[in-house]
């Protein structure tokens, strides 16, 4: 068994022939040998399938097709492989479901293939083909409740929205009334415009169980939904009346509120649903991420979210997804130091997580406390070795505390593990020892390992920014600087660094108007607060004449919370009123 196993797996080199043997077996009937191979071929396939060899299977049913094209279970799923594969044409797709229709049509009985044939047909919206299967399933699985519901979606996909609510009705009578199925005939109804029919069948459903928090809640959803705000409110009171324990009831009155501009009494009833000792931890945390992430987009500053995650985690002291949650928000926040706590409380329960050391690692970059950023980026490696991208973080975080040694030594073990394939990373692992030659002092190296990481993608842009920058800075080369940095700017026209870059070349060049267009167009396209933008701005109006335009753009630099050196020259300048070199 295990030779003859082996030598099937053999017959794979030979799949590039089977166009032709399908060809060739496709104009005669196969012979009853040709029938057991095929059957033989195929029960292979479908071991390696339950191996998760996917490519082993789809080549080895393809070449049972080809053995046997008769046998309409092996052609069903010879078509299903070809609707799975990536970058499938149109006409393989329906080639597939072609394929797949001859088994279905001859084993009208078989549930699953006839069910994936019907998922098959609303993909390409063949929905009438994919209706005439399911109702196929119906006659012969009476009351099952997914051939219905599916039954359904395809009238709706239809428009025929009278067929769904029967189907809905037929459901209800084997299977009850429910909320779900309530809401699809009133979504139903609506499609319709029959308001009256809506209304109806959420005030049937809510008549079967009149104190059932539940439906109260789902009539007041669909009042809100026609306007009728006073209405809904009253069916909300109701549930809460009814199941006063039931998180759910002031998770829904919070919507409405939120809904209808009444912020106080929206806090209210997120604070009752966090609260609430029947809402499970993960609801919670649902509530708790709608609450943080309304209060961010409208820009509020108070401390009315951590007074929730607080309350949250007296309930739920041991739950890493809140204390990640409670991070994220402090990060929107700008609160580094907060986020990187809350994230430590996470990873001490649990230490192996790369995933947050990672992230942890981005928060103390964010926050420039870059030994806890490498600290960090250290333990997230020695859980996920072969990710180069945390050498890609901690290389700068050295860069930032010229330790450039360490950084260069971080870049070239970067380099060892990296796929020699792997051309746009070689080269921003190549072009980031450049920066850090440069800011060594040593221009030649740098430009020399620049030229390197450009020869092995030319189209870095990022490269090619440095590059032109730190050529004007040297006053070198200055034509070539241009050429490389406009290119960058023509790759992303957007990016305010690559405008500023830019600008800086021709200001360098004395081409002041080509200067003040783009550094213009830089301080336009940035968000950042950039003060080297402003101070660059400042030079080119002083070069130009305009001293106290220049002052006024350097005291909007200093505004903007440069570092010390920076801060020094702006002051400098402010007060003489002179641009000076960096």
């Amino acid at each position: 068994m295990h030779s003859s196993r082996n030598i099937l797996l053999c017959l794979l080199a030979a799949l590039a022939v089977l166009p032709l043997l399908a060809a060739t077996r496709a104009k005669s009937t196969p012979s009853e040998s040709d029938r057991r191979k095929a059957q033989y071929i195929f029960l292979e396939a479908e071991r390696q399938k339950q191996d998760d060899n996917v490519e082993a299977f789809f080549d080895l049913t393809r070449y049972a097709h080809a053995v046997d094209p008769t046998n309409t279970a092996i052609s069903y799923y010879y078509g299903y492989c070809l609707l799975s594969m990536h970058d499938v044409t149109k006409d393989e797709f329906q080639q597939g479901v072609s394929l797949m229709r001859q088994h279905v049509d001859a084993h009208p009985g078989d549930y699953y293939e006839s069910m994936l044939y019907s998922d098959a047909n609303l993909a390409i919206d063949q929905v009438q083909e994919a209706l005439r299967v399911i109702k196929q399933l119906a006659a012969q699985n009476p009351g099952k409740p997914e051939i219905l519901i599916r039954e359904a979606d395809c009238y709706n996909r239809l428009k025929d929205y009278r067929n769904a609510i029967a189907v809905y009705d037929s459901l209800e009578s084997t299977q009850g009334r429910s909320v779900q199925l309530a809401v699809r005939k009133v979504h139903a109804y609506q499609a319709l415009g029959d308001t009256a029919g809506a209304l109806g069948e959420m005030h049937s459903l809510l008549a079967t169980a009149p104190r059932n928090a539940e439906y109260n809640i789902a009539m007041a959803s669909m009042l809100q939904q026609f306007g009728q705000n006073d209405s809904a409110l009253y069916y909300l009171d109701c549930a809460q009346k009814y199941e006063p324990d039931n998180g759910q009831t002031y998770l829904a009155k919070a919507q409405y509120y939120n809904l209808t501009g009444d912020s106080v009494n929206y806090d209210k009833q997120i604070y009752l649903a966090l609260t609430s000792k029947e809402l499970d931890v993960d609801s919670k945390e649902g509530v708790l991420a709608d609450y943080a992430r309304h209060l961010l987009m409208s820009r509020d500053s108070s401390l009315r979210v951590a007074t929730l995650f607080n309350v949250l985690l007296e309930q739920h002291p041991h739950e890493p997804t809140i204390r990640s949650l409670y991070s994220e928000y402090l990060v929107a926040k700008q609160d580094y130091k907060g986020a990187a706590e809350q994230l430590g409380y996470e990873l001490d329960m649990d230490p192996t997580d790369a995933k947050a050391w990672h992230k942890l690692m981005l928060i103390n970059m964010m926050d420039e406390n870059y030994p806890a950023a490498i600290k960090a980026a250290k333990r997230a490696l020695e859980l996920n070795p072969d990710s180069i991208e945390l050498y890609r973080y901690i290389a700068p975080a050295y860069f930032e505390m010229k330790q450039y040694d360490k950084a260069l030594a971080t870049y070239d073990a970067a380099l060892e593990k990296c796929d020699s394939n792997d051309f746009e990373l070689r080269s921003d692992l190549t072009g980031g020892k450049g920066d850090v030659y440069f800011a060594m002092g040593d221009t030649l190296m740098a430009f020399d390992t620049y030229e390197k990481s450009l020869a092995i993608n030319p189209d870095n842009t990022g490269i090619l920014n440095n590059y032109s920058y730190f050529l004007a800075e040297c006053d070198s080369d200055l034509s070539k600087a241009e050429s490389m940095s406009g290119r960058a700017v023509n790759a992303s026209p957007n990016n305010s660094t690559f405008l500023d870059t830019y600008a800086w070349v021709f200001f360098k060049e004395k081409n002041y108007d080509m200067a003040l267009f783009y550094i213009k167009s830089a301080i336009d396209n940035d968000d950042s607060d950039n003060a080297d933008l402003y101070q660059h701005y400042g030079a080119i109006l002083y070069a130009t004449g305009k001293v106290d335009e220049a002052v006024a753009q350097w005291k909007k630099a200093l505004e903007m919370n440069p570092d010390e050196k920076l801060k020094e020259l702006l002051n400098r300048e402010i007060n003489d009123k002179t641009y000076y070199e960096k």
